[in-house]
């Protein structure tokens, strides 16, 4: 069966191991029978400032914001590709969430009966994979700080959003690795597509 897969890509450096990443994915999911909406955000470029017009839940939106959006509501799957900085994303996919995975498309608050709110998911997805390159090696990551990026993707964006299977690739650390390295995590890239989204 044909799906729509939504691949967003935050690196800022064209040629860098997030686009070989992002390539790999793209190949291997055309390879598979699906139809893949690519956005390399730093080429577009894609403006993360959330103006004030754009807050109210149905404010107008502008081309560009709206078919994002269209898009993601459309996606059966959504692949992320980023760099870890300062355990976040690049604030350019930041302030795409921030615009795209709006109140009314991505989620609603509902009366939770108690006297407060609850969240409903409300993009169509039910997988997502999130990849993400790091220079800390992951287990210190954790150790240190506990893997704020699995909370985040997980837990407060796909969590709220309604999508229930998220599997996240961590390759680390990037800056010493090696060709034979890198194919091996490509590798792995192209098996978390099957995985997700053959057959």
């Amino acid at each position: 069966m044909k799906l729509n897969i939504s691949l967003i890509l935050a690196h800022p450096t064209a040629g860098s191991f997030n686009h070989a990443i992002a390539q790999t994915a793209m190949k291997r999911l055309h390879n598979l029978g699906h139809q893949v909406w690519f956005h390399d955000l730093y080429a577009e470029p894609f403006d993360p400032i959330v103006p004030a017009a754009e807050i109210p839940k149905n404010a107008p939106l502008p081309p560009a914001i709206q078919r994002h959006g269209d898009e993601i509501c459309a996606a059966d799957g959504i692949v992320i590709i980023h760099p870890n900085w300062w355990s976040q994303p690049p604030a350019i996919l930041k302030g795409w969430i921030d615009r795209v995975l709006r109140p009314g498309l991505a989620y609603n608050f509902v009366d939770d009966g108690q006297g407060g709110a609850k969240p409903v998911g409300l993009l169509k997805a039910r997988a997502a994979c999130v990849i993400t390159t790091a220079n800390t090696p992951q287990e210190k990551e954790v150790a240190f700080l506990g893997d704020p990026l699995e909370v985040f993707w997980r837990k407060v964006v796909f969590g709220l959003c309604g999508v229930s299977n998220v599997q996240r690739l961590v390759f680390s650390p990037v800056i010493v690795s090696q060709l034979q390295q890198r194919q091996q995590w490509l590798k792995q890239v192209e098996s978390a597509m099957d995985q997700l989204w053959q057959g």
